[in-house]
């Protein structure tokens, strides 16, 4: 006796469970990733509004990984999770302008004073190429709190940068783009004053939140943030200097 159709309603509430099953088994990385990124937000942002985005983020990443392309779903999950908090973060556009922009001058200061010293620029270098005195680059510097890393920053949207997460064989010319952008933003990092590496290191990489990182390297909170906005804003200007050159090519 052959086999009858599933009906629909069947069928949809299969993948509903199955839905289900991975937002209840992933929770906890969302709520993990908020709170890492809560902790050098304004007091305006609110945790339960990134988780919300974030649930989001995993929903998507349930629906579209593959995994014959060679990724873990936690590693593809958390990078699809945390793009979907940033995205709500940007469309609320909670961070003023004038955030932007000064990040936007304290990275071509840098890459001018690299430019010409051949050397990492510091902290009074950058002051001075901008006019300001140390007090008020360092207040920017913890303004940049606003100003959260995303690939968007170096010149590699989000859908690329999840590409490239995994084997990208169908279109070579965008596999050899990701890897060399990889490559580069590898070399710049490497590249950074050795505690501003170690910051970006243990933030991004152990995931550890500002007090742990300043009781690693003896600095207070409010230094581990600068130092970390120092890192942004330093593989910013070197990244613009990546694009460029490959502009050219």
């Amino acid at each position: 006796m052959a086999e009858l159709p599933r009906k629909p309603e069947d069928v949809y509430k299969e993948v509903s469970a199955d839905l289900d099953a991975v937002v209840v088994e992933h929770a906890p990385l969302v709520k993990r990733i908020a709170y890492h990124l809560k902790a050098r937000l304004p007091d305006s942002v609110q945790v339960d509004d990134l988780i919300q985005a974030g649930m989001i983020g995993l929903i998507e990443a349930s629906q579209k990984y593959d995994e014959q392309q060679g990724a873990r779903f936690e590693t593809y999950a958390g990078i699809r999770i945390r793009g979907s908090m940033l995205d709500e973060l940007r469309k609320n556009d909670w961070a003023p302008k004038s955030v932007h922009r000064k990040g936007r001058e304290l990275a071509d200061a840098i890459k001018v004073i690299e430019g010409r010293t051949g050397r990492d620029a510091r902290d009074q270098e950058i002051a001075t190429e901008l006019g300001i005195d140390l007090d008020e680059y360092y207040r920017i510097l913890q303004e940049g709190n606003a100003c959260i890393v995303s690939m968007e920053q170096y010149g590699l949207d989000k859908e690329e940068f999840l590409t490239g997460l995994v084997d990208n064989h169908s279109n070579p010319e965008l596999q050899l783009y990701q890897d060399r952008f990889r490559d580069a933003l590898k070399t710049a990092i490497a590249g950074l004053p050795e505690r501003e590496r170690i910051v970006v290191s243990l933030y991004y990489e152990s995931e550890m939140n500002l007090r742990e990182i300043g009781s690693i390297i003896g600095v207070t909170e409010s230094r581990v943030s600068q130092l970390l906005n120092q890192a942004h804003v330093r593989l910013s200007a070197r990244m613009m200097e990546w694009q460029k050159q490959k502009s050219q090519d």
